[in-house]
């Protein structure tokens, strides 16, 4: 497998990790990330989509020492440490969906003024386009990555329960099952994605923050490091906006995983899209020998427009590239819970053979790729690193396990009897008298009206006006026969 990680063209940066680990569900997420902020020394940075202030962090587990929800717990870090500097960078229209839900604006009103606690909005991207990235930096040291939003009905665990009691709205309200991920970090590379927030504060706000420049070791408690000492690739998603020049590193970096990737691809998105996604997933599904390709979505987009638009689109270019198709190597598929009750997917996961990891807040969607702000991290594994490479495997596997229902080792045991084949494994596993599993997206029969809004820029739209997309000659050089065969 030709390397991805080119600085310049798919990524930003490259660094070390000394640890890396990935984190499944907000309620993990949560959990690890209150033990790491309760370290902090000098300064914590969050940067997000959105967050709210009234969400608990750990409403499954009691703790008398410390508040749980998100704005008391933040006051209570400042007060404890006057040192502390926490700023909190979030996207401007979400300040709307803050007041309609009914947060309280007691928190931001008083940060507004604090000389610790800093609220901004960011506005700094083109009309309509997101701030979408989700970072999370302490002491410069430690750093989460990935695509989850510090706010409402993100909670929840593994097993995905149906009504669980810890899985409530701020009102007291049922919360659907919800399925996420993200990354913690340290070393270098928690670093460089320091800098990187660093750099988004300055755009939004025109205020440059200092380096944090503070030894110590925030790492959660209870975080298993699941990679050591390994390279990781940052890349971004940033819209050309008044002198900011464009940047396209995830939409090279996922264009490149798909044309590099042998075997299979597991993918794990809020969305299928990206008609240009899917046009490379067709050519690689095409090839005689190509690799198998599982596509990981909601059962639905959420909200009226959202289905009208992204679920339309997903329909046609799942029809493209089941088209394509000819060695049925391909499946769209939604998760359920013990109940049958759909789990909505937010998590935003490429994993290539046992070679790759990307993880971050990219969707498969046009937004992603050129018109909102993300940030993924990747890692990949040397054909000498075998340690490495069976460790990328397992994530995917456990994964798989996760939304089978079944054990690792059952996921494991079936991918060996199946020569590797996810596809089979999911179809033996998927039992037709347990509601738990994976289930393929029901067809979308398309009117007139879907036919109009299909791919269209009203929701998603893929770069700024006035911007053109231009391929990447490092796509051509690299992978020009496997990028552009549909197109020859």
């Amino acid at each position: 497998m030709t390397s991805i990680l080119v600085e310049g063209e798919t990524c930003w940066r490259k660094s070390r990790a000394d640890r890396f680990s990935v984190i499944v569900d907000a309620g993990a997420f949560f959990r690890l990330a209150k033990s790491a902020m309760l370290k902090a020394k000098r300064s914590i940075i969050l940067i997000g989509w959105d967050f709210d202030t009234r969400i608990e962090l750990t409403p499954d587990s009691k703790d008398d020492e410390h508040p749980d929800k998100l704005g008391r717990f933040f006051e209570h870090l400042a007060r404890r440490n006057r040192e502390l500097d926490i700023r909190i960078l979030k996207w401007d229209f979400g300040l709307i969906s803050s007041i309609t839900r009914g947060e309280t604006p007691v928190h931001m009103l008083r940060w507004m003024f604090s000389k610790q606690i800093h609220l901004k909005l960011d506005r700094a991207h083109p009309p309509m386009a997101a701030h979408h990235m989700k970072l999370l930096i302490i002491d410069d040291n430690v750093a989460f990555c990935g695509g989850i939003d510090m706010t409402v009905g993100r909670w929840d665990t593994r097993d995905h329960l149906e009504d669980d009691p810890n899985r409530r709205s701020p009102f007291g309200g049922q919360e659907p099952p919800w399925h996420d991920a993200t990354t913690c970090l340290s070393g270098p590379a928690a670093a460089a994605l320091a800098e990187l927030a660093r750099d988004r504060w300055e755009m939004a706000t025109g205020e440059r923050l200092p380096p944090a420049a503070v030894e110590g070791d925030p790492w959660p408690d209870d975080l298993e490091a699941e990679f050591s000492d390994v390279e990781i690739g940052v890349s971004r998603t940033s819209p050309k906006y008044k002198d900011r020049e464009e940047v396209v590193e995830i939409e090279t970096a996922t264009l490149a995983i798909i044309a590099s990737v042998k075997k299979s691809l597991y993918i794990e998105s809020q969305y299928f899209a990206s008609r240009r996604i899917a046009e490379a997933m067709a050519n690689r599904l095409e090839e005689p020998d190509g690799p198998e390709i599982v596509i990981v979505n909601p059962k639905s987009a959420s909200g009226w427009l959202e289905e009208k638009t992204m679920d339309t689109a997903r329909s046609r270019l799942r029809d493209l590239v089941e088209k394509a198709d000819r060695h049925k190597r391909f499946r769209l598929l939604y998760p359920v819970n013990d109940r049958g009750t759909a789990i909505y997917v937010h998590a935003k996961i490429m994993i290539a053979d046992d070679r790759i990891l990307k993880l971050g807040s990219a969707n498969l969607n046009n937004r992603s790729m050129g018109y909102d702000t993300e940030c993924d991290v990747l890692l990949q594994a040397g054909e000498d690193e075998q340690v490495l490479r069976e460790t990328i495997l397992r994530q995917r596997n456990d994964l798989l396990a996760e939304h089978l229902g079944r054990p690792l080792e059952a996921v494991e045991e079936a991918l060996a009897r199946n020569d590797g084949s996810m596809t089979k494994t999911i179809d033996t596993l998927n039992q037709p008298d347990q509601h738990r599993g994976l289930k393929p997206v029901e067809h979308r029969p398309l009117g007139i009206d879907d036919e109009w809004v299909a791919e269209s820029d009203l929701v998603d739209p893929e770069r700024p006006s006035g911007v053109r997309y231009r391929t990447s000659q490092f796509l051509r050089n690299k992978f020009g026969r496997r990028m552009f065969a549909r197109h020859a």
